[in-house]
């Protein structure tokens, strides 16, 4: 047990000392919490559309007027002509071009049908299909408001009418923020689990370190214990700033239970403070290291649902997500946040991550290979 506190007093020692890791504990947390829940939004503003208006009508008018209010659209040109629109899509200064054809206004009232040409720039398919969407919407809007104008409704309407109310729960204003900043907490965790425990080992055989250690009747356990407690700790001292970050910058507050949180971050934690180690002990150099680091964490956090759901994946991936340890903290965190989820609605993913635990600790313990 002396031994233990005399191990964890140096790793310390060491963290403190080091202000790179220091800056990864303190800045890191606070600066990505602050920075990519708004750069990287799952809504798109500021749609460039070119309008091309051969009626100069009322109703061209107020449809253009429809875009440019909406929120999402701005009026990067208004041309003549639609090759000249064109041109301002090849140059890369519009998204999307809307040509009005002549008669529109008067095709609407005397005939009751009037066409309209959209063209997307679909070079970024998502971009475009949600520019589409959009523009869809608002043609449809305008569409009934016209219909309401110039359709008088009889006294009794004999055709069946189906009335949709919807109710949107556990994100009730659908702000993408609410559910991307706890995919964000889980970054961040997994970032100090797996990069800064994976640099440890291989930081002390570069310094030399290890082999004084070696040389010590130091138990593997007690070592790699020793090695992965600090940043256990600091961890969830991360995860603390973070809530304290989401509360009150994006008044983000759990709806379940703080103590179901932390409980799967603990052993979270404890599965990819593992990992790291397991690698370190395989690296001689803090190169390898970290170019084995980033090459994992690339696959967990693109197959982990934080920015495309699983279920939208290929068969063969969603089975690759089975292996997948940032997965199931994702799961948990957005349910314990968003709907509040109990302890007993997230043991499946807690076992999992104990199975996790268990294999990549015993396994980063039989691979140090403590040379006397």
């Amino acid at each position: 047990m002396r031994t233990l506190l005399f191990l964890l007093q140096k790793e310390f020692l060491q963290i403190f000392r080091n202000k790179t890791i220091l800056a990864i504990i303190l800045v890191v947390p606070v600066v990505q919490l602050l920075i990519l829940p708004n750069a990287a939004t799952f809504e798109i503003k500021n749609i460039k559309v070119a309008i091309v208006d051969n009626d100069h009508s009322t109703y061209s008018a107020e449809l253009i007027d429809k875009f440019i209010s909406s929120g999402y659209f701005i009026l990067a040109d208004y041309a003549p002509s639609y090759n000249q629109a064109l041109k301002t899509i090849e140059r890369n200064k519009a998204d999307l071009i809307i040509e009005i054809p002549p008669n529109f206004q008067r095709d609407l009232v005397k005939k009751s049908i009037s066409n309209l040409s959209v063209s997307v720039d679909a070079v970024n398919g998502e971009k475009a299909g949600l520019a589409a969407g959009y523009t869809g919407q608002i043609i449809q809007d305008f569409n009934k408001q016209i219909l309401t104008k110039w359709i008088a409704l009889p006294k009794y309407n004999s055709a069946p009418a189906i009335n949709i109310t919807f109710s949107n729960w556990y994100n009730p204003l659908m702000n993408y923020k609410t559910f991307f900043v706890p995919g964000i907490l889980v970054l961040l965790l997994t970032l100090v689990g797996g990069l800064l425990t994976a640099l440890n080992i291989v930081r002390e055989k570069e310094i030399g370190t290890i082999e004084q250690i070696n040389v010590t009747p130091i138990k593997k356990i007690h070592f790699i214990t020793g090695k992965l407690l600090p940043f256990w700790l600091i961890g969830l001292f991360i995860l603390t700033i973070g809530f304290i970050i989401s509360a009150l910058v994006y008044h983000i507050v759990p709806a379940g239970s703080f103590f179901t949180i932390y409980l799967f971050a603990a052993v979270y934690l404890v599965a990819f403070l593992g990992f790291g180690l397991l690698i370190s002990t395989y690296s001689n150099t803090q190169q390898q290291a970290l170019f084995v680091v980033f090459f994992f964490l690339m696959i967990f956090f693109l197959m982990s649902g934080m920015f495309t759901p699983i279920e939208s994946m290929p068969r063969w991936a969603q089975i690759i997500t089975c292996f997948n340890p940032v997965r199931y903290f994702i799961e948990v965190i957005r349910l314990v946040i968003l709907k509040g989820s109990l302890l007993r609605d997230v043991f499946p993913q807690l076992a999992i991550m104990c199975v996790f635990a268990v294999v990549f600790n015993v396994w980063a313990i039989i691979n140090y290979r403590k040379k006397a």
